[in-house]
């Protein structure tokens, strides 16, 4: 792509400028493409966080924003290069089949030979040359074309990714797998048929075992992945040997602040097994991640770490020993009351802020904050839930702070 050095010097000059403000106040000028150096100038905002390797590299080029808002970032993008690094298979060939702004493809090829980054859109594969080109990435080919007509005419291959689109013709966000775009239920046999191994990425919000059900026995690994506590993307991993396994389920944490990830794998069978429940709460309650939560390990997470659950419905458990590896949120609970407003009163006294949590508990944290007349903040942690005998209850917490280590981690 052709960029004029005054278009260049004006992007570098208000790199860190409002771009509103901008965009309002600068007047076209001949030698400078302004609608394109402010699409670069948002795009670098946004990447420098996102991104950091790319923004901290001004040659590379940066697409419209919703291209910019839908790929990964560079942390789960580094996840997804571990999980095919971890792999047996051979590293020979890849294909990213809807390479978008190119970032998944950037981190996954960097593991093969012969990598393919595959796109419908003219603009995003002009970029992705350009930015391939400044990452010194020379073992990647750019297909401008359909991930299907990629497929049909495409060799077999190691490794495949898929992201597919999760928006309808009127921008509205869809979530099952039948309505995104391309369809990997129409697509999967072709898939399989193509490469050894499959990965897709797919709505956080996505109903994981309707999306298993529907795929049959081809899926393998279930990764469930959040970013500081926020649930950001599901990836299956796919292979024809899949009923060879029993598919394990993942959930991570990873850290935007350099903070140890947090990881935890199960089978979906271990949540067909009993767990204990909570008599009487104890000197620690846990609160699982939010990938905990997603992956739905509610049993296993307690009987891997010896905890009692609160209530099935709950999701909140208790021991009087402390499990500094338990993947989420660890409290000492100094005490709890019923929600007798004498109770309530004599467990409040003194607070008049906190941070308040709704576990199983038929009012919202909106309402609940009004009515115990409580501001936002503080280091007092509440928990309104549900014991298992049915009772409503408030304990009030202290955070415990867990010692940093290499990484908090529990497998199958």
């Amino acid at each position: 792509m052709i960029i004029s050095e005054q278009t260049r010097i004006f992007i570098k000059q208000h790199l860190t400028d409002d771009v509103r403000a901008l965009a309002l106040k600068v007047k076209p000028q001949e030698d400078i493409d302004l609608p394109f150096a402010l699409t670069q100038i948002e795009g670098w905002q946004k990447a420098k966080d996102k991104l950091p390797s790319w923004a901290n590299n001004e040659n590379i080029l940066y697409p419209p924003h919703l291209s910019l808002e839908q790929c990964s970032s560079e942390l789960t993008a580094l996840y997804k290069q571990q999980i095919v690094k971890e792999s047996k298979t051979q590293h020979n060939t890849f294909a990213d089949l809807t390479g978008g702004f190119g970032i998944d493809c950037t981190f996954i090829g960097k593991l093969f030979k012969q990598a393919y980054y595959v796109e419908r859109q003219e603009l995003l594969c002009q970029l992705a040359k350009n930015n391939f080109l400044v990452s010194k990435l020379i073992n990647i080919d750019i297909c401008h074309t359909d991930a299907k007509d990629f497929l049909l005419q495409a060799s077999h291959l190691d490794w495949l990714f898929i992201d597919p689109a999760r928006r309808n013709f009127s921008g509205g966000k869809v979530v099952a797998l039948e309505d995104c775009e391309p369809n990997i239920l129409e697509l999967k046999d072709l898939l399989l048929e193509k490469a050894d191994k499959v990965m897709a990425k797919l709505s956080p919000m996505l109903d994981i075992k309707k999306a298993i059900s529907a795929l049959g026995d081809i899926v393998e690994q279930v990764h469930v992945v959040s970013v500081d506590n926020e649930c950001k993307e599901i990836l299956l991993v796919m292979s024809k040997n899949a009923q060879h396994y029993e598919h394990v389920l993942t959930a991570i944490n990873l850290s935007s602040k350099g903070e140890p990830q947090q990881s935890f794998s199960f089978h979906h069978e271990e949540e067909e097994k009993s767990c204990n429940y909570a008599t009487a709460l104890q000197t620690y309650l846990y609160e699982p991640n939010a990938s905990i939560l997603k992956a739905g390990a509610f049993k296993s997470i307690a009987s891997r770490f010896h905890l009692a659950k609160l209530h099935p419905n709950s999701h909140l458990y208790t021991s009087d020993t402390l499990h500094s590896v338990f993947p989420g949120r660890i409290f000492h609970i100094e005490d709890y009351s019923s929600f007798n407003k004498k109770e309530l009163a004599h467990l409040l006294q003194g607070i008049d802020k906190g941070n308040l949590t709704v576990r199983n508990f038929p009012q919202d944290v909106a309402s609940l904050r009004k009515k115990l007349k409580l501001n936002e903040g503080g280091s007092t942690y509440l928990f309104a839930t549900t014991l298992n005998d049915g009772k409503k209850i408030l304990i009030k917490c202290r955070k415990v702070v867990v010692p940093p280590r290499i990484e908090l981690e529990s497998k199958v």
